[in-house]
């Protein structure tokens, strides 16, 4: 749901500012943004369409087709002329067939100005879910929007909102990148001190290393678990600490960090501790300061039961917690313990303290990655089709997203009935799709939304809705447009018989892994007819297709080459042993199909996004 504050007091006018001057937008022309309204305008047909983002006093159109002047050169509005402005105060879409016979609008001036009679509006949104803006189709005539125009807005308003969150995420790890050389910087004058307290450290403990080591391989991590290995690394000969825990604060409460490799049995059953808690590291994060806890007694003496519990059972007799702060707030504490009774002097204390700045950075850091890639997942997964409901025929897909957090890719998978043949009959064909952009980032996952749209869109538009005449269309389009889209995709139709139960499969493959076929004779066969691969570069292809009949029975299965393509492994071995599990297997209902493949060809961290989707006539 679209949001207009993120926090209790936030101003949503400021975050818009602030997302906007992210993004690198204003009053003037934006390419990307132009290019979705010339999209808008050429899908809906409509001679006015724009990307507005909603200011204090004004609406600026970084994106537009249509306008007249002097709106057009200016490339802005009064909001006395805005409609958007309803999307941006409501998060909801704002769709009217008539502005003239709609009381909120009918004395609006744009009506006169701009020739607004009907409007359709989709909201566009940041990364937090607030709105910034619309995409927008406006009409000189009267006009009723129908479902499928509506849809097709909405995709594209999703994708423009996802090319923002992008712009803006771009810009946040500019800034993050100006952070960790700032970092740095500071690291080389903490080397420079740090040899002046090496000269009086005690023999044997080398700190200057460790602020040396901290700085440089914490500036590296990507994610809590790698500065929590990282942790366990850097203070191995530093005082022989026996152990270094990482909590991270989460509102009233500390997280403990499990150590990923080393099974701590003991360390889970203390996950999550309140922050009113009688820990040390609870009063170090209340009181903001180190806490340190020389022996058992002053651990008996100071603390809860529960605290001296789990100390004993992890062995601990020293202990020394120092608080991270990061620019803005206390993240969390740092646990550093020894087995044995520990004097930390003032040379070790201001080392371990000297390093917490340094794992406070990684630590801000690594949340903040992790922030990004979770959002950027929730874009990717947003962008993947609800199955639709067919009477005549089994559907079922299986999506594994990579296990690296920033393999972010572009697999997808779409199915969905084309129009029926005659108002208010039974649903037209089926339409299944099974592609792969190139690439493993943000921008992977938004191409790969853009071409979705624009499938669906060319498929729709050509009757009888052949894939080898959609997929020409798809590339004359990329050809066309600024579209960096490359990759390969298979694009079916099924058809039920007349009077059934077979169906008809028309493909068209575009340098796809071959789909497979498990006929009920319980022959598997490799659909290899194919042509090349998606690429702008490769200009327009007159496509072609194969058919072919499926008797009732027969499963069908699509996939990605994250399925059958990994380091270390034969790819043909690899379709081998598909083809196997899909004849061995092929008669079990389709979910726990998919999930035997998985479990047999998936690694256990997979490398890239993994796709399947299976048919099959009952």
């Amino acid at each position: 749901m679209p949001k207009q504050g993120q926090e209790s007091g936030a101003d949503p006018g400021s975050a818009q500012r602030r997302d906007v001057r992210l993004a690198g937008l204003s009053a003037a022309s934006d390419t990307g943004m132009d290019r979705f309204a010339r999209l808008v305008s050429r899908l809906l047909r409509v001679p006015v369409a724009f990307v507005s983002l909603v200011e204090e006093d004004r609406q600026i159109l970084p994106g537009l087709c249509g306008l007249p002047e002097p709106w057009a050169g200016s490339r802005a509005l009064p909001l006395s002329h805005s409609l958007c402005r309803y999307v941006v105060a409501s998060g909801q879409p704002l769709v009217v067939p008539d502005a003239r016979a709609d009381d909120r609008l009918r004395t609006n001036p744009a009506i006169a100005d701009l020739g607004l009679i009907a409007y359709a509006g989709m909201p566009l949104t940041d990364a937090d879910g607030l709105v910034l803006g619309s995409l927008c189709a406006i009409d000189h005539e009267p006009r009723t929007w129908g479902d499928g125009e509506l849809a097709d807005l909405k995709d594209l308003a999703a994708a423009c909102s996802a090319e923002l969150c992008l712009r803006i995420l771009s810009a946040q790890s500019r800034s993050a990148q100006k952070v960790l050389e700032t970092a740095r910087a500071a690291a080389e004058r903490a080397w420079s001190d740090a040899e002046r307290l090496e000269q009086e450290a005690q023999a044997g403990m080398d700190h200057a290393e460790l602020l040396l080591r901290a700085s440089e391989e914490l500036a590296q991590t990507s994610g809590l678990e790698d500065v929590r290995r990282r942790l366990r690394e850097l203070f191995a000969g530093v005082g022989k600490p026996s152990y270094v825990g990482l909590l991270v604060a989460d509102k009233d409460e500390l997280h403990r960090v499990a150590d990923p490799d080393i099974e701590h049995s003991v360390e889970r059953e203390v996950l999550t501790l309140p922050v009113s808690a009688a820990f040390p590291s609870t009063r170090a994060m209340r009181e903001r300061r180190a806490v340190f806890v020389p022996d058992r007694e002053a651990l008996v003496a100071g603390y809860s039961p529960e605290a001296v519990g789990f100390f004993d059972r992890m062995g601990f007799t020293t202990v020394l917690c120092l608080p991270l702060w990061g620019s803005r707030a206390l993240l969390g504490v740092l646990a550093v313990c020894w087995a044995k009774r520990h004097e930390v002097g003032v040379t070790e204390r201001a080392t371990l303290t000297a390093a917490s700045g340094y794992i406070a950075q990684a630590v801000e850091r690594a949340l903040y990655l992790d922030e990004r890639i979770s959002v950027a997942r929730q874009l990717q997964e947003a962008m993947l089709t609800d199955l639709p409901v067919a009477d005549h025929i089994e559907i079922s897909a299986l999506y594994e997203p990579a296990a690296v957090g920033d393999m972010i890719g572009g697999d997808w998978y779409d199915a969905y009935h084309l129009p029926p043949a005659s108002p208010g009959g039974e649903p037209g064909a089926l339409m299944v799709t099974v592609g792969d952009i190139t690439g493993h980032d943000m921008h992977a996952a938004t191409i790969m939304g853009q071409i979705r749209s624009m499938l669906r869109q060319a498929t729709l538009d050509h009757p009888p809705y052949s894939p080898a005449t959609a997929l020409t269309a798809l590339d004359t389009a990329c050809s066309i447009l600024p579209i960096e889209a490359g990759g390969t995709l298979v694009h079916a139709r099924l058809d039920l018989a007349d009077g059934g139960p077979d169906w008809t499969l028309t493909w068209s493959n575009a340098g796809h892994p071959p789909p497979l076929l498990l006929t009920p004779d319980g022959r598997v066969t490799l659909l290899e007819e194919h042509d090349i691969l998606l690429h702008r570069d490769l200009g327009p292809s007159r496509r072609t297709e194969a058919q072919r009949g499926l008797p009732s029975g027969s499963t069908l299965l699509f996939y990605t080459d994250g399925l059958i393509e990994r380091r270390g492994h034969d790819i043909d071995a690899s379709l081998a042993q598909l083809v196997a599990l899909l004849a061995r297997h092929g008669d079990r209902p389709l979910p726990e199909l998919l999930h035997r493949i998985s479990k047999r060809l998936v690694a256990a961290a997979p490398g890239d996004d993994v796709v399947v989707l299976a048919l099959r006539v009952p």
